[in-house]
């Protein structure tokens, strides 16, 4: 077949099998989870070999895309972990979110339903090929993953291990990989909406933007993590500087790291050379305003464009701010809407942050790296949604489902 012609047919395979894996039972997913987190540990082997072979492909990208790519045992193991705790959550399909009785003895009840078909568009993390399948295959939705080609081994790969697993209680076809590096297949895929009923795109700015804009099927959009950490007039600065360097340096190459600190004019001065020994220790590379160069004469001056950069690496833009107010202005006009943090001792503050800024997840006096599926106890994540429509935030199982409305009478009709 050509390959429109392969595309379409693993849509409509997907979406044949869509109703089957909507009925199965809940003991039986649960059962597939289990089979598919036993074959990842028992052919975590191969699933490395295939991994080293797409790692040794890609050596001349940058190291943070390096890490994302790069599989070891423990991240192996992780992902077996998080089909296993997605099989642990309560099945969100049949569930009733609330219930009602008419006047004239209609009951009315608002019951969860899988979307359907689901299309995954994603790039350098071969864990998604397995907390897709996992999430989807709970939620009752037939999948359709198409990873990057940075990863093409490792995704092919798992996503067999995976199916093959899970194929004695779900029906196989409802996990479909596209296998093509071309990216003629995204767009083919993008026109399938007979087929598929959503898209969610795991990626860069560039590659969620482009499928936005030439997408037949709806899109779950997370364009950018531009986040921002706020240390307040009233912060335990022992604990700002503890959550800045969790927030950054931890691991930096993902999308709920900061790329801006923000730091109110009052503790700039002893904050700032604290946290930027820290921060340097760290190997982060600091630019700054002019006031904050005051203090960190090492920094590099920070440009326009560094405040609205998503950088994924160990550089952070820093910011000296007059007031909470200011902060807040920042934030509105720099930020992503993915996630925002303050530290502050003084609860009035912090109040008014979270009600001020309009972000997917605000944090107080916490790490911006818990915005995660997993770290929300959603078991794993299928993305990040800075939506306002269907989903918000990390995007677990109850995400990945609607809802329909069963109404049972007793003979009543419409006067």
């Amino acid at each position: 077949m050509s390959l429109e012609q392969d595309v379409v047919a693993l849509c409509r395979a997907a979406r044949a099998a869509a109703p089957a894996l909507a009925g199965t039972s809940t003991a039986d997913k649960n059962a597939a989870l289990r089979a598919g987190a036993a074959a990842l540990r028992a052919r975590a082997g191969e699933i490395l070999a295939a991994n080293a072979a797409d790692v040794e492909a890609a050596r001349e990208e940058a190291a943070a895309f390096v890490d994302r790519l790069t599989l070891t045992p423990a991240r192996i193991d992780a992902m077996a972990v998080g089909l296993e705790q997605i099989a642990d959550l309560p099945d969100p399909v049949g569930e009733v979110i609330t219930r009602w009785t008419r006047p004239n003895g209609l009951e009315i009840a608002q019951v969860r339903v899988p979307l359907g078909v689901i299309g995954i568009i994603y790039e350098s993390r071969p864990n998604v090929t397995a907390d897709a399948a996992g999430l989807c295959l709970k939620s009752g939705n037939a999948v359709v993953l198409r990873g990057g080609r940075e990863a093409f081994r490792t995704n092919c790969l798992i996503a067999d291990v995976l199916a093959d697993a899970a194929a004695a209680t779900v029906p196989r076809d409802a996990l479909q990989l596209v296998r093509t590096t071309d990216r003629e297949a995204v767009r083919v895929l993008l026109r399938q909406s007979d087929s598929v009923d959503v898209i969610i795109p795991r990626g860069g700015e560039e590659l969620i933007r482009a499928i936005s804009e030439s997408s037949r099927i709806p899109v779950i959009q997370h364009f950018s993590g531009v986040c921002q950490l706020y240390v307040d007039r009233a912060a335990d600065l022992a604990l700002a500087e503890r959550l800045c360097l969790n927030a950054k340096a931890q691991r930096p190459g993902v999308c709920n790291a900061i790329e801006n600190l923000l730091v109110h004019r009052e503790v700039a001065a002893r904050f700032l050379p604290a946290v930027g020994a820290a921060l340097r220790a760290a190997g982060v590379e600091i630019r700054g305003c002019p006031e904050s160069l005051r203090h960190l004469p090492d920094a590099r001056p920070a440009t326009d464009a560094d405040w609205d950069t998503e950088y994924l690496d160990l550089i952070l833009s820093i910011r000296v701010v007059d007031s909470l107010d200011d902060a807040v202005a920042f934030i509105r006009r720099h930020g992503s809407g993915l996630a925002d943090a303050i530290v502050t001792t003084d609860r009035a503050a912090a109040d008014r942050f979270v009600a001020a800024v309009d972000s997917a997840a605000l944090f107080v006096n916490a790490s911006t790296r818990f915005t995660d599926g997993f770290e929300f106890g959603f078991g794993a994540e299928i993305g990040i949604s800075t939506n306002r429509l269907h989903a918000r935030g990390p995007m677990g199982l109850r995400e990945l489902t609607t809802y329909k409305y069963v109404v049972r009478g007793t003979g009543q009709i419409r006067e």
